[in-house]
């Protein structure tokens, strides 16, 4: 409580691109106090995608439990909590939502932040110079192709995973590093589709920063979240506007 009885201001955090994985369990160990330390006295947590290192599927749920925990025990004490799927988790579903107490959010999303409309986004649609990723994008976002791949035995979905990853990796020591960047002319046909919102905030290409733009005459901020590979990071929006807080 802050001086007389009064409440703390209110204030909703972005976080994506964490990549959680067995492999780096002091990333999970951080995320899981940043829940209990920062996320707790939020009014919402927004989670933008790469939540996961990857998903295979809802039938996963049981190593992950700590972490499903964490979060439905976050909403139950009234922080609303919201996921977007990013390119490494876009197979999470329902039953990990309820499981967690969550909320899926389309890709994009508009909402209303603290008095500014702010449309939400992963990122990835918007690098559109990498032509092929685009078309494996296109590809296993369909209702088909996902049906089909969660048929598989989840053994045999994780190793197919785990080949993918690997081809991405190999891929991208080829690739310019501005192709793997958002393309400006997309950012402003979404921008222009959205009804020119005062922000964008998304994640996806690890390179936090607040970008001021000017889209047909209408001013917005860019900002882009940062990746948890070293350390924590989110974006912190209240009455006195955003900005990105490193986390120890």
């Amino acid at each position: 409580m802050g001086p007389a009885g009064q409440k703390p201001a209110a204030f909703s955090l972005f976080i994506s691109d964490l990549h959680l994985c067995s492999s780096r369990p002091a990333i999970t160990a951080q995320f899981l106090g940043f829940l209990q330390d920062q996320a707790i006295h939020a009014e919402a947590l927004y989670i933008l995608g790469d939540f996961f290192e990857y998903w295979a599927g809802d039938d996963d749920l049981a190593q992950h439990q700590p972490i499903i925990q964490a979060l439905r025990m976050l909403a139950h004490h009234g922080t609303r909590v919201y996921f977007m799927h990013g390119n490494r988790d876009f197979l999470i579903g329902e039953t990990f939502a309820e499981a967690a107490g969550l909320t899926l959010l389309a890709d994009p999303t508009l909402i209303t932040l603290y008095g500014k409309r702010a449309l939400l986004s992963h990122g990835d649609a918007l690098c559109t110079d990498d032509v092929a990723y685009q078309t494996f994008r296109q590809q296993v976002r369909t209702p088909t192709w996902q049906q089909t791949f969660l048929q598989q035995p989840l053994s045999t979905r994780k190793a197919q995973i785990e080949a993918l990853r690997q081809r991405s990796e190999q891929e991208k020591s080829g690739k310019q590093e501005s192709i793997m960047d958002v393309n400006d002319q997309a950012v402003a046909s979404l921008l222009r589709e959205h009804d020119y919102p005062e922000l964008l905030i998304h994640g996806h290409t690890h390179r936090p920063a607040r970008h001021p733009l000017e889209v047909d005459g209408h001013k917005i901020d860019r900002w882009v979240l940062g990746d948890w590979y070293d350390q924590g990071s989110c974006l912190v929006a209240d009455l006195q506007g955003i900005r990105n807080q490193p986390l120890a």
